[in-house]
C-alpha cells in the first residue's frame, strides 16, 4: 500500500507524492489529465524491485495550484524537490510528464537513467495547437464537455478524429455519467490548457536534449497511431547522447498507465538494472 508524503517546491507550493516498495528510488511524473493514483498499478509492478515515488503534479489532488506564473520550469522544480527528499536517481515520465523528465534532466547529473513513454515533444508543430482558442472559449462558458471534445478530436488518432463532434459529445456525456476517470479529466481541463501552452512554447527545441548525460529509454505504443510520436521517437533517438528505443506493438498511448502497466514496468525495471 502506498504512503502519502509532501514537500515544498522552490516557490513554496506544496507537492505531494505517493511512495510504495523498497529498493533504489524512482520518481514517476504523470501526464496531462492524469493524477498520481492513475499510475498505482504501474507503481506496484515497478515496486517489486524499486521504491517508487509517483508525483502528484501541481494543480492536482492535495498538491498546490499551478499558479498564474505556471511554466514547465515550475514542474522541474517540483521534481527536484521530491528528488531531494527521496534521493532518487531514476526517473520515469509519461506524455507531458515525459517532457518534464527530459527538461529536468538537461545539464543535470542527479539522474543516471530515465525512461519516457511517448513524451510530449512537439517538432515543427507535430502536436496540434489550433484547438486551443475554441477550447479556452468553451471553458470560459462553462461548457466543459464541449471543450473536452474539441481537445480529443484534435489530438486523437485518425480513426477517432473522424468521429462527428455531435457523436463524440454524446459518447463523452455517457462516459462522464459512468466513469470516475472521465469526471476526473473534466476537472483538469484548465490545467491541460496551461500544460499544452508549454508544449507549444517548446516546439522544435528537442536539440536541447543533447545536454542529457543520463541513459534514456524511449518507449512508445505500436497502436498509438500518432505521427507526432513517431517523429519524436526518431528525432530524440538521433539527438540524445545515450538512448535506446522500445516499441510495445500491442499498446497505445495509455500503455504505461492503463493498458499494460506491468509489461511497461518490466521493461523499465530491466533497463534501470542493466
Amino acid at each position: 500500500m502506498s504512503a502519502s508524503h509532501f514537500v515544498l517546491s522552490k516557490d513554496g507550493t506544496k507537492i505531494g507524492y505517493l511512495s510504495v516498495g523498497s529498493g533504489p528510488s524512482v520518481l514517476v511524473v504523470p501526464g496531462v489529465l492524469s493524477m498520481a493514483a492513475d499510475y498505482a498499478a504501474f507503481a506496484r509492478a515497478l515496486a517489486e524491485r524499486f521504491t517508487v515515488h509517483t508525483i502528484e503534479r501541481r494543480g492536482r489532488g492535495e498538491s498546490g495550484p499551478q499558479g498564474d506564473d505556471y511554466s514547465i520550469v515550475k514542474e522541474c522544480e517540483d521534481v527536484l524537490a521530491v528528488r531531494a527528499a527521496t534521493a532518487a536517481s531514476l526517473l520515469v515520465g509519461h506524455s507531458y510528464g515525459g517532457l518534464v523528465a527530459l527538461e529536468v534532466a538537461r545539464n543535470n547529473d542527479v539522474f543516471t537513467k530515465i525512461a519516457v513513454y511517448e513524451p510530449g515533444v512537439s517538432i515543427d508543430g507535430s502536436m496540434p495547437t489550433d484547438w486551443m482558442p475554441g477550447y479556452e472559449k468553451k471553458l470560459a462558458e462553462k461548457r466543459e464537455v464541449d471543450a473536452f471534445v474539441e481537445f480529443v478530436l484534435a489530438d486523437a488518432p485518425p480513426r477517432i478524429a473522424r468521429t462527428p463532434p455531435w457523436l463524440m459529445k454524446l459518447l463523452v456525456t455517457f462516459l462522464v455519467s459512468f466513469s470516475e476517470w472521465f469526471r476526473q479529466m473534466l476537472g483538469l481541463l484548465n490545467q491541460n490548457l496551461r500544460e499544452w501552452r508549454e508544449i507549444a512554447r517548446l516546439d522544435s527545441s528537442y536539440q536541447n536534449y543533447r545536454e542529457i548525460a543520463a541513459g534514456v529509454l524511449l518507449m512508445y505504443g505500436g497502436k498509438s497511431d500518432s505521427k507526432a510520436v513517431d517523429l519524436a521517437m526518431e528525432r530524440l533517438a538521433a539527438t540524445l547522447p545515450h538512448s535506446e528505443t522500445r516499441e510495445f506493438p500491442r499498446l497505445d498511448h495509455f500503455g504505461i498507465e492503463r493498458t499494460a502497466p506491468r509489461e511497461v514496468a518490466k521493461a523499465i525495471s530491466d533497463f534501470f538494472l542493466k
